[in-house]
């Protein structure tokens, strides 16, 4: 991380306080950053580049709402063949540079029959079914401890933050658990059912290894599921990435609002 780091120090005036990650048909938050610098990732030594559509690949900094940000529009997947190092390496970079509060975004698959296309929801926990932790091998004691404790992986006061704003907003903000499978299939009507059972709300293929490596770096994490299509079996239709991106865009208005909203409490 150091080149990494030192690369981006070059470039900046001033080093971000909040880290914004945006998921799949998020990135239009992006144009909200004032004084930005933009920098694509293939301009940055290490960086990986992001090759999901609907990721831009671009990291902004400037400000939103008078705070100094950093936005990460778009992400690196495990089923894009990075190792999970690199998947982790732009949050554990941000937080290096200073953004230890970190809001994080996805496009999920809803589980919870109670939700509908389009929905935003407040992720209050995860499981990991992804098969990998980008905690195994020797640890940095630089970074943090061995075992990192996961009881408030998502930071308690920024989820009630979240729903205070909401509700001053008139926004609707669910809450619920996040399942993470490694993809890029879409799941099955059956494995869909098992998520159910075993207490997942939300669905998707991202976001829980960064959790995890900010949890061990001591940064406070507020996670957002924007949910753009019902899992398999829970409707008739066949899930695809266009109605994805869609639905991303139909919400982009309510989400940008939350954020700006959100993003001077933290």
């Amino acid at each position: 991380m150091t080149e990494t780091i030192a690369a981006l120090k070059s470039r900046l005036s001033a080093l971000p306080e909040v880290a914004i990650v945006l998921g799949s048909g998020l990135g239009p938050f992006a144009e909200e950053v004032e004084d930005a610098v933009v920098i694509p990732y293939e301009e940055i030594p290490g960086w990986p580049r992001s090759t999901a559509v609907g990721h831009a690949g671009k990291l902004v900094f400037g400000t939103v709402a008078g705070r100094r940000v950093a936005v990460m529009s778009g992400r690196a997947h495990l089923y894009e063949g990075h190792p999970i190092e690199k998947v982790v390496l732009g949050v554990r970079v941000l937080a290096q540079l200073g953004a230890r509060k970190v809001i994080l975004t996805n496009a999920a698959g809803g589980i919870n029959l109670s939700f509908s296309r389009g929905a935003l929801v407040l992720m209050t926990d995860h499981i990991n079914l992804q098969g990998a932790n980008p905690l195994s091998g020797p640890n940095d004691d630089s970074l943090g401890p061995r075992f990192p404790d996961m009881t408030f992986a998502y930071a308690p006061r920024f989820r009630a933050l979240a729903l205070e704003h909401a509700k001053r907003l008139g926004i609707p903000l669910h809450q619920g658990v996040y399942a993470a499978l490694a993809g890029p299939s879409y799941e099955t009507p059956a494995e869909i059912r098992y998520l159910r059972i075993i207490g997942a709300d939300l669905v998707g293929m991202s976001t829980v290894p960064e959790v995890i490596a900010l949890n061990h770096m001591g940064a406070e994490v507020l996670g957002i599921s924007c949910v753009t299509n019902m899992a398999a079996g829970v409707t008739k239709e066949k899930i695809n990435h266009e109605e994805v991106i869609e639905t991303g865009n139909q919400v982009r208005g309510q989400f940008i609002r939350l954020l700006q909203s959100i993003i001077p409490s933290l």
